[in-house]
């Protein structure tokens, strides 16, 4: 994706609004609530001047829906940082995304007696699935929290309807967020001194089924010295926040972030920025 211009951004940031909000703000407006969100998102565009209030619009929606979300959970952000630390160790067991493969593969189509299936459902099967829920449960709520926390950041503009490929805007563009940790076997010094090549390989070898040539912010997170440890930085709150505001204060979009990447035989383009948040 090119960079946009303002008018192309404040057209996104309008469709990321569901109908019934987007009729709240035409009435800040003073505009016709009336008819489809194409039409009401073209005459708030033809408003002079309505960018800052339609971001103030989207955070102060974003701020309310959030708040709903958490007093149907019951629990604090403070309490699930605790309930996360309780986590002792990370290893998933079975690979994410091929649960059901490895139950016909291993189990349903291997063992033709029933107490045989049954045994080794209790003896290898269950301790398998338990670690692989307590790894997304804890990726889940981790990356909720940061994610959060970056659509809180006042030089961000979060999205208050799920849009592919777009999950905030920042310095005028929009962007889809990847928290997610240094690949294996990649060289550290290299992704630091070239931040772009690392954000070329992650498109490049992202999966076919959840493929996307959107423009992406990466939050790399890496343990040093025992990168298989790296899942506890992703709930080192302070050490991340910390890095996350530092790089959301200070950076800046330009032509100097563009990707070009190969995927499935063709080429394509996307902005692209790299924050390594390592201990």
């Amino acid at each position: 994706m090119p960079l946009l211009n303002k008018e192309e951004v404040l057209k996104l940031k309008l469709e990321c609004i569901r109908l019934p909000e987007l009729k709240i703000l035409a009435g800040k407006f003073n505009l016709s609530k009336r008819g489809s969100a194409e039409e009401i998102i073209k005459r708030i565009l033809k408003k002079p001047g309505a960018e800052k209030d339609i971001d103030n619009f989207i955070k102060q929606k974003y701020m309310e829906r959030k708040t709903i979300e958490k007093q149907k959970l019951n629990i604090s952000d403070e309490e699930l940082k605790k309930e996360l630390m309780k986590v002792e160790s990370f290893s998933w067991g079975v690979v994410q995304g091929q649960l059901d493969q490895k139950i016909q593969n291993e189990y349903v189509r291997k063992f033709v007696r029933y107490q045989d299936l049954i045994c080794k459902v209790k003896g290898k099967l269950h301790k398998e699935i338990t670690n692989y829920v307590i790894c997304t449960w804890f990726n889940h709520w981790t990356t909720v929290l940061i994610e959060e926390h970056i659509s809180n950041h006042e030089n961000v503009i979060p999205t208050i309807k799920n849009v592919k490929g777009i999950d905030i805007f920042f310095d005028g563009q929009p962007f889809d967020l990847k928290v997610t940790y240094l690949p294996q076997g990649y060289d550290l010094g290299k992704a630091i001194k070239n931040p772009k090549d690392l954000a070329k390989w992650m498109y490049e070898n992202q999966g076919a089924q959840r493929f996307g040539a959107d423009n992406r912010i990466f939050v790399i997170l890496l343990d040093e010295s025992n990168p298989d440890e790296s899942w506890k930085i992703k709930r080192d709150f302070d050490l991340v926040f910390n890095q996350i505001d530092n790089f959301f204060n200070n950076e800046k979009i330009s032509e100097k972030d563009k990707v070009v990447f190969n995927f499935g035989r063709k080429t394509y383009t996307a902005l692209a920025k790299v924050l390594i948040i390592k201990k």
